[in-house]
């Protein structure tokens, strides 16, 4: 019953989505930056809309309190997408509200971090709450921060959800399987309408997919705590330290880390491609979506190899710190020793 009811969602859905091309509905407003890297115009903001559809559908009978909250952030979301007066620091503000209220209301929580001071901390259930929603709060924006090429985010969270059913075959972990499936299955589809410029995410889109996935690991962890919590830390690394390197990045530079600029990793890897190979805005574009990905996705594999090792797993992570932040350097001088001659 379920595979047949997906099936009709996306069949309505691109229909739907059809619909608000022909009649530019959702129309790109505030990701008019996100336009120029693929060279199109007209492209919806949709993919928030098919993501609250499918959450409806799916998880409202079963996890009312999320879905409710998953209602909220994607209106959220969209006030930012059809260029609502809510400005960026009170968006943040109602973001903080939706997610304190989530964590309170669902009693989410962290049990164990394996770090005797921060544990220790957590134990008092105040902390934990603030604690909690902080967590999801990055990954909520830092999800949004790289949303700035085709099939970047939807590719990501795609890989998380298979390296999570393969460790549900392998290790036996504690998951909801056909829930995985029917999410990976919506994830592809809207994958396809992604990369061939149907639709993009919207804020809508990326701060629904940050939400769910802050809850979902979360509460994968819950289940299955003989696993190392660095896994869960490792497994969304790029949009958390996305945003946080972004900030100081800012910070540095006087400007407020809340507004957005052109200068994420995402965006100078583009740069670099558009200059070195002769291909259409559209093709570098999820060129260089698919090699950020495809990194991921190895060291996905290698965290894989020993998921209880929380030394491995955080030397894995200071790796990939050092090499985003090797590249970043290289790229960001790339783009402007160009631009200044």
């Amino acid at each position: 019953m379920q595979y047949i009811s997906i099936f009709l969602l996306v069949i309505s859905f691109y229909f739907l989505n059809n619909l608000f091309i022909k009649k530019k509905l959702l129309p790109n407003f505030s990701g008019e930056a996100h336009q120029l890297f693929v060279g199109e115009k007209n492209i919806p903001l949709s993919g928030g809309l098919f993501l609250i559809f499918f959450f409806v559908i799916f998880f409202f009978k079963i996890k009312i309190i999320l879905v409710l909250h998953l209602l909220l952030i994607f209106l959220l979301g969209i006030s930012s997408d059809i260029r609502s007066q809510i400005t960026p620091v009170l968006r943040l503000f109602f973001q903080t509200l939706i997610v304190i209220s989530f964590v309170i209301t669902s009693d989410l929580s962290i049990s164990s971090t394996r770090v005797l001071i921060l544990d220790n901390i957590l134990l008092n259930p105040y902390y934990n709450m603030i604690f909690v929603s902080f967590c999801m709060l990055i990954l909520i924006n830092g999800t949004n921060f790289i949303d700035g090429l085709n099939g970047l985010v939807i590719t990501y969270y795609l890989f998380i959800l298979l390296v999570i059913l393969y460790l549900h075959t392998s290790f036996n972990l504690l998951i909801d399987e056909s829930q995985i499936k029917i999410l990976i299955f919506s994830l592809i589809f809207l994958l396809i309408l992604n990369l061939s410029n149907k639709l993009f995410l919207g804020d809508s889109g990326s701060y629904i997919l940050g939400f769910f996935f802050g809850y979902f690991l979360i509460s994968l962890y819950s289940l299955n705590t003989d696993l190392s919590p660095f896994l869960i830390v490792l497994l969304l690394w790029y949009p958390c330290f996305e945003i946080l390197f972004s900030m100081i990045r800012k910070f540095q530079l006087n400007k407020s880390p809340i507004y957005p600029d052109k200068n994420h990793l995402h965006q100078l890897l583009y740069y670099f491609l558009s200059k070195k190979l002769s291909l259409k805005k559209n093709l570098i574009n999820n060129s260089a979506s698919l090699m950020i990905n495809f990194y991921n996705l190895i060291i996905f594999a290698l965290c894989t190899i020993n998921i209880y090792n929380s030394s491995y797993i955080i030397f894995l992570t200071i790796i990939n710190i050092f090499i985003y932040i090797f590249l970043y350097i290289r790229l960001f001088k790339f783009r402007y020793r160009l631009l200044d001659k």
